[in-house]
């Protein structure tokens, strides 16, 4: 038996044709070739000097690049056919005679595409999305040179205008792109100017001789975006009188169009995504930057073509803020676009430096900046009170106020019972104004001694922890200190809504967030300003003297962005407008700390949507012997939901029957199901015998959880466990991009004999043990002249139990130990773990002396075989003959033997099939057939 009906290079060659289609060609074969059908053409199977073209791309009836398709299995080796594909790019093309190479190389699966572009000045295949469009194409040879040649010509920078430190970051970058590094990364303190960095090198590529078509300002919030626009558009360069908005369009993308006649494009994230997805945006997410939204966890929906924006319409794009924006949902928005990526931060993590793949082109610290004069430093003045740092304790018998979160409604009731609150739950689920109240009196009593000589409040910047504390600390600043509601505001991404009574008098007008920014940045009041959720970065107050944190910050990145705001530097003018009793520029900011959080413990930044990095089996055996919290539960339905996207029916049957008959997505939705919390509360209720509406108290909430994860968890065993981990490690890989990595030793390896020796020697010893029991082997080992007979099914039953047995002894690993034993180095890898194995079954047979790839040996036996028969046959086969004998060749070479049924399936499907054999070969299409089985595998 060969391969399924639906060969994999079949479906991965459908695949490819619709990704064609979806970019604007028109498929075709190449006996039904059209050139006019379209403005380009892919021409399947198309006639070359080296045997047939997988497909040729012709734009304007001009051949311009080759495709070279593989199997999807053909991904983590794809480059390996870079050789193959461009040998067809420089072979002749029948009926046209080329006499250059062909300029446009792709290999592609139809999942992983890399592309060539041969006019490069070192030309180097890079992953991309999908295939350009054919006008891209046509555009692209109209050029003089590419765009990595004209990066060459760019010419040295006249640093007049910039600080070193954004010379520095503009010269490194453009040495980066001559390198053709795909993705550089700037760290820049905050305050050091990284938009104006951005902005001169965008103007410097969009000019001669680079002539960049389309940069893309990427942005994470709409305040941001704004920012960014009118930076670009007043942005004077230094060798040209007119603005930056009067020498290139500059469109700060605001609806689902994108119009194609600018130069500089700015849009968020979030915007883009929806964008590519051709999906109403939530404008409300633009407000928000990524890093400060918490969402349940849900796989990232993936991003398809779309034609109205192809992923070769940006050549730049900077990601501003990019320690945010380069995670889980939004990664594959970057990772959509063939295009430079340049990232801009002023606190990088180890993701950061990961996903730049550590290039890291220029570093300019907070503390470099405070010694130049860019940044200012700061001072840390502790405020500490017995409950921010203990709790306490609620009486029995004490009469409280209970208010409700969002409508703060209120009502009072004697406490039933003594509770004792953490400081943790301070002003979330325990609100003390008496712990507020003195923070702030100790913070207005201290202000002479930490700000001595100041006749007003300098500007100050509280950080709270939800909106309600912000409210509670709103009210009591005003009364502390005796001032109107313009003395102290609250700032927000949201609009603040109209405030009224219950008989519908209107008590405090709402603003917009961005009138309140401005009065704080340039009018007398507001002094005093409450945030829970912006002004983490982004956001320029350079007049910020004062930030007192009533909130803890576990997050290390996040409280350097919080600090951040403090920092911007003041002349002296600029400082006594808003602040009239300032004597100097501004000097330097006090963090106020009432909470501990300069001396809590910090963590490096979560992603947005994360899962606890703990293996897949180590998640099940906790669900299974009792863990129930919601972060592991989710993390395991999360994981099992990626693996069962993978997994066959096969795959799905074997796990079904491990876990008594449940499928795998049923497991699936009741793990989610176990930690909903409309369930748990349901349950919460009945184990406590409340009517609905009630508080059962998360005590119980948490028996409830702990019950319906419970039942959940029945479902799991050690062999179920077992296969899932099994068949996990078979279909993925973990990228890592935390855990950086370093040289530890580069030198001659020691000797290895003895572990290639053991390796081989107990893989002999598998093959000879069951030799009986599998056909493959039996045939081998005890009738070798019938090995043509072995069949693809065969094969793949052997290497299932092998890798099932004994993982370690896998084909590709076992290969390089006989590569070693033998003292040979193969020119080219295995082509599977399936012909590695019978390379491998053949060296344990005797049949072959030293290790030598199946390929090499089928192609040996196949040129030895047509020389065989024209030397010995009346009639020599024909070109037509050839051709199709090359492709049964391949087709060995890939499943180890070739039968009647593979004349169905690519790439003989596409050249007539069975008819057509038969119509060449005639009544001895079964004897060549059977000959080039036994001929070829000998």
């Amino acid at each position: 038996m060969s391969a399924p009906n639906q060969h994999p290079e079949q479906q991965a060659r459908d695949r490819i044709d619709q990704m064609l289609r979806d970019a604007g060609w028109a498929v075709q074969n190449f006996r039904q070739m059209n050139p006019s059908a379209a403005t380009g053409i892919a021409v399947r199977e198309f006639q070359t000097d080296v045997g047939p073209a997988d497909y040729v791309l012709f734009v304007d009836r001009q051949a311009v690049g080759v495709i070279e398709a593989k199997p999807e299995s053909w991904g983590d080796k794809i480059t390996t056919v870079e050789d193959q594909s461009q040998g067809y790019a420089q072979a002749r093309l029948k009926y046209i005679n080329n006499q250059q190479a062909l300029r446009f190389v792709y290999e592609s699966t139809g999942v992983i595409t890399r592309f060539t572009d041969n006019a490069d000045p070192s030309p180097r295949s890079r992953e991309i999305f999908s295939f350009h469009r054919p006008e891209t194409l046509a555009y692209w040879l109209m050029q003089d040179k590419t765009l990595r040649g004209r990066l060459q010509d760019l010419p040295a920078l006249d640093p007049t205008g910039l600080r070193t430190c954004q010379s520095t970051a503009i010269a490194s970058l453009e040495a980066s792109l001559k390198q053709d590094k795909p993705r550089a990364l700037i760290q820049m303190a905050t305050g050091a100017g990284k938009t104006f960095t951005a902005i001169t090198a965008s103007y410097r590529l969009l000019k001669e001789p680079v002539n960049a078509s389309r940069i893309l300002f990427l942005v994470d919030t709409k305040n941001l975006g704004e920012q960014a626009e009118q930076e670009f558009l007043s942005f004077l360069p230094n060798d040209d009188n007119r603005k930056f908005g009067e020498l290139y369009g500059v469109q700060r993308l605001k609806s689902p169009h994108v119009p194609t006649d600018s130069q500089v494009y700015i849009s968020t994230i979030q915007r883009m995504y929806s964008i590519l997805k051709d999906e109403p945006l939530d404008e409300a997410l633009e407000e928000h930057n990524p890093a400060e939204q918490y969402t349940k966890p849900r796989e990232p929906l993936p991003v398809v073509y779309n034609p109205k924006l192809p992923p070769e319409f940006f050549d730049v794009i900077i990601i501003d803020e990019c320690h945010r924006s380069i995670y889980n949902l939004w990664r594959q928005v970057l990772e959509y676009f063939d295009a430079y990526l340049v990232g801009l931060t002023a606190t990088p993590d180890q993701r950061t430096y990961g996903f730049f793949r550590k290039n890291l082109i220029s570093e300019y610290s907070h503390e470099q900046a405070v010694a130049d004069g860019v940044n200012v430093g700061h001072e840390v003045f502790i405020i500490e009170t017995e409950k921010t740092t203990k709790g306490g304790t609620i009486n029995a018998d004490l009469l409280v106020e209970r208010r409700e979160r969002q409508t703060r409604k209120k009502r009072w009731e004697t406490q039933d019972e003594d509770e004792a609150y953490t400081a943790k739950q301070l002003d979330r689920d325990i609100v003390n104004p008496d712990q507020i109240r003195t923070v702030i009196r100790a913070f207005r009593d201290s202000l002479p001694t930490i700000f001595p000589g100041r006749k007003e409040i300098p500007k100050t910047l509280i950080f709270a922890k939800t909106d309600s504390h912000a409210d509670d600390i709103i009210q009591t600043v005003r009364e502390e200190f005796g001032e109107s509601n313009q003395f102290c505001k609250k700032v927000t991404y949201r609009v603040a809504q109209d405030k009224t009574s219950a008989d519908g008098q209107l008590l405090e007008k709402g603003e917009d967030p961005k009138s309140i920014l401005n009065q704080l940045r340039n009018d007398y009041y507001p002094r005093i300003a409450v945030t829970v959720d912006m002004i983490a970065t982004g956001t320029d107050v350079k007049a910020l003297e004062c930030l007192l944190f009533m909130r803890d910050v576990k997050s290390r990145n996040y409280f350097e962005q919080m600090k951040g705001r403090g920092t911007r530097t003041l002349d002296k003018d600029s400082l006594q407008k808003v602040s009239p009793s300032a004597t100097s520029a501004k000097t330097h900011f006090v963090i106020v700390d009432a909470i501990g959080v300069t001396k809590s413990l910090k963590t490096a930044s979560q992603p947005l949507i994360s899962k606890p990095s703990v293996a897949l089996k180590d998640l099940a055996m906790g669900v299974m012997l009792g863990v129930s919290d919601t972060d592991t539960v989710s993390s395991l339905a999360g994981r099992l939901a990626r693996l069962d996207k993978q997994l066959d029916d096969k795959e799905r049957a074997r796990i079904a029957a491990k876990a008594g008959g449940v499928p795998l997505l049923n497991i699936v939705g009741e793990l989610f199901n176990a930690i909903d919390g409309d369930r748990v509360e349901e349950r919460a209720l009945a184990i406590s015998g409340q009517p609905a509406g009630s508080d059962p108290g998360d005590q119980v909430r948490q028996q409830a959880q702990q019950q319906l994860v419970g039942e959940v968890a029945r479902v799991f065993n050690g062999e179920l466990i077992e296969l899932i981990d099994s068949i996990r490690r078979d279909k993925e890989q973990t990228i890592v991009h935390d855990d950086l990595d370093q040289l530890t030793k580069a030198e001659w390896a020691g000797d290895s004999q003895s572990n290639a020796e053991a390796l081989t020697l107990e893989f002999a010893d598998y093959l000879r043990e069951h030799q009986d029991e599998i056909n493959a082997l039996s045939i081998y080992f005890q009738t070798p002249a019938r090995r043509s007979e072995v069949t693809y099914q065969q094969l793949k039953q052997l290497l299932e139990k092998l890798k099932q047995d004994r993982p370690k002894l896998a084909p590709l690993r076992v290969w390089q130990a006989y590569e070693h034993l033998d003292q040979v180095q193969t020119p080219a890898s295995p082509l599977s773990e399936l012909t590695a194995l019978v390379a491998l079954i053949r060296r344990v047979t005797g049949l072959d002396s030293s290790i030598t790839t199946f390929a090499s040996t089928v192609q040996r036996n196949f040129k030895t075989w047509i020389f065989q028969h024209n030397n010995s046959a009346e009639e020599k086969f024909s070109e037509e003959q050839l051709a199709w004998l090359h492709m049964i060749r391949d087709q060995i070479m890939i499943s180890c033997h070739f039968q009647r049924d593979d004349l169905e399936i690519s790439p003989f499907d596409a050249q007539g099939g069975l008819g057509r054999m038969y119509q060449l070969f005639g009544d001895r299409m079964d004897w060549v057939i059977a000959e080039m089985n036994k001929g070829l595998v000998a």
